[in-house]
């Protein structure tokens, strides 16, 4: 009996000793969630998806898809300010000297001018600058072809 109760205390204060180790499992999950309730994901998914959707087709888009305004808004030494601001101004007003994008002016016409407040698109523009943009299946393809093209 003095050597089941031994056993049982030494399994009980080593299974505590799990505590000390870290969890990278809960790390991933605590981030996933953090990102997924990101106020600015929330209002691209609200305002920006009803037009810029990764889940259209590439025939029957209506503008280009978020990930796409993000690389052409974005690059090495671009700052979250200058991303916001550039983001804003766009959406602001919305011309064609104003464009980043001239293919999807070309294709999809100017955006129409929005009303948005500026704390949504500054929200929005955090959510994109930070974290990795939803892709259609096909843009990786279109990517790689339209940089193919520039090069010929």
């Amino acid at each position: 009996m003095k050597l089941f109760l031994a056993f049982a205390l030494s399994v009980f204060l080593f299974s505590c000793q799990d505590t000390k180790r870290p969890s990278y499992a809960k790390k991933e999950v605590s981030s996933k969630i953090t990102t997924q309730q990101h106020p600015g994901k929330k209002l691209m998914i609200a305002n920006c998806y009803v037009c810029h959707s990764p889940s259209a087709s590439h025939e029957n888009r209506i503008a280009p898809p978020m990930v796409a305004v993000k690389k052409h808004y974005l690059d090495a030494n671009t700052s979250k300010e200058q991303f916001t601001a550039s983001l804003q101004n766009w959406i602001e007003n919305p011309t064609k000297e104003n464009a980043k994008m001239y293919g999807a002016v070309k294709r999809f016409g100017l955006m129409p001018k929005q009303a948005f407040p500026k704390e949504t698109i500054t929200q929005i523009a955090a959510y994109m600058f930070d974290n990795d943009i939803e892709k259609p299946e096909w843009f990786d393809a279109h990517e790689k072809e339209e940089h193919t093209k520039k090069r010929n």
